[in-house]
């Protein structure tokens, strides 16, 4: 396999969107709304076999503390999944192995990561490849309403659903305008009660919904209590086979009356009804379990040009998480 670069301007979007592996995160709103937030510069790249073109590999190239790094994608960009796009007869390991030479010689640079939800094989010519992995829930929406409910957990979340109805709670379909400024606020309230800050801004939010809502990718939910008053939102990306929990927030002082489990249950049946055959939770979490999704384990790789930087990586990465892990904490305390 080889790697080709696209001229960004002449990608034939129509084409990758065509394949059957495509996620939301590839496609080019969202590219765009990465490559805005996080100063980055789009990469896509045509993999031809013998000739023939077998698929596609999309990132972001971003440059961090003097190093060219390219994430496919990179810690701290809200975004789940990239990778590749392959036809059903191509390996995704041999994928890799011809990624690499692209990435540190024809780009130039010095570190790759990337996690792609189709992309389970650790063992690559390369031994500069590292993986890691990592813990998450995911619904098969495949399953009858019914069984998806029973699936979740009675006293936890399915009476909570209960609760939310019988105390005149209402979900709705948001439209975009304000909407980043509503759910901000009630994100910001979450994290006021331990004294801390959204780990993003509001405009990582307006971006989100500018670039991809007009697809028709994003889910915006909105929760009402019985006086109209809006006591929750939540964001829900969504595209093929994959569904994604990105964010939700709530008043605190309305977190009695349930507002979370109903709009995460909206928001599974929203996807469902559009023929996705899986939603997932987007890592892992104590309260995200009682939805009834299935434990998975998945890979992320990442190779570094050499063994200083791979280091460099390892202590990024610990500074990285330190504070995320105090934020589940914090969750975990959330009635969602």
């Amino acid at each position: 396999m080889k790697l080709e670069r696209e001229v960004y301007a002449d990608v034939n979007w129509p084409l990758l969107d065509s394949f059957r592996d495509r996620t939301f995160s590839q496609r080019k709103a969202w590219i765009d709304f990465v490559c805005e937030t996080q100063s980055g510069e789009p990469v896509v790249a045509r993999i031809d076999n013998a000739g023939v073109t077998v698929g596609f590999f999309v990132g972001v190239l971003i440059r961090r503390m003097g190093f060219r790094i390219l994430g496919s994608p990179f810690p701290g960009w809200t975004t789940p999944y990239m990778g590749f796009n392959l036809r059903h007869d191509a390996s995704r390991t041999d994928a890799v192995d011809a990624l690499i030479p692209f990435v540190f010689s024809e780009l130039g640079c010095q570190h790759l990561e990337i996690s792609d939800p189709y992309l389970v094989g650790e063992h690559f010519r390369d031994g500069r490849v590292k993986a890691q992995l990592v813990r998450t829930f995911r619904s098969n929406l495949l399953k009858t309403e019914d069984e998806l409910f029973a699936s979740m957990d009675g006293g936890a979340c399915r009476n909570c659903i209960r609760k939310a109805a019988r105390s005149g709670v209402v979900i709705e379909e948001a439209a975009p305008d304000g909407f980043a400024a509503e759910y901000f606020s009630q994100l910001e309230d979450v994290f006021a009660k331990q004294n801390m800050r959204p780990t993003y801004g509001m405009d990582r939010v307006e971006a989100l919904i500018r670039h991809v809502y007009p697809t028709g990718d994003l889910l915006l939910l909105r929760a009402r209590n019985s006086d109209g008053q809006s006591i929750a939102t939540g964001i829900f990306p969504g595209f093929n086979d994959i569904s994604y929990f990105w964010g939700n927030a709530s008043l605190r002082e309305h977190q009695i009356v349930r507002p979370n489990e109903p709009m995460l249950w909206y928001a599974m049946k929203y996807w469902k009804r559009r023929g996705v055959h899986w939603y997932y939770w987007g890592g892992d979490g104590a309260y995200k379990k009682k939805y009834g999704g299935d434990p998975i384990i998945y890979p992320q790789f990442r190779a570094s040009s050499s063994v200083v930087i791979s280091m460099l990586r390892d202590v990024g990465r610990t500074l990285y998480y330190a504070p995320r892990d105090w934020n589940r904490r914090i969750f975990k305390s959330r009635s969602g």
